[in-house]
């Protein structure tokens, strides 16, 4: 069925084990605040601990995780370590993802709205 369809494509096992390693680690809200917060700025440990409802500890190991996925990238600075958003692909993941959720949250129509969200509402 799908073979005799000309654009159909389907990627390969590292894509696809890599893709579901990325959303795997997307699926904390503490991780999601903290990206949120990098895709900013250039954030230390204990200012993205304060925005995100964390502890300093939480969230280092938190960012040790997305570093090693390649979603964040540290600089060093003497003893600190000021965290930012890997790239532009990091911001296009996350904002759909938020904008996806905003749609089901409110129950809107797929394609009603910017892609770009606006800070989700307070629960």
């Amino acid at each position: 069925m799908h073979s005799s369809l000309p654009e159909f494509d389907m990627p390969n096992d590292e894509q696809v084990h890599l893709a579901a390693e990325s959303f795997r680690l997307l699926a904390d809200p503490t991780r999601i605040r903290v990206l949120w917060a990098l895709l900013q700025g250039e954030s230390s440990v204990a200012c993205l601990a304060e925005l995100a409802g964390a502890t300093p500890t939480a969230v280092s190991q938190h960012l040790a995780k997305l570093r090693l996925a390649g979603l964040v990238k540290g600089r060093r600075e003497g003893t600190f370590v000021y965290y930012s958003a890997a790239d532009d692909h990091v911001r296009r993941l996350l904002a759909q993802a938020l904008y996806h959720a905003d749609h089901v949250d409110r129950d809107l129509p797929a394609g009603s709205g910017h892609p770009e969200p606006h800070r989700p509402r307070a629960s």
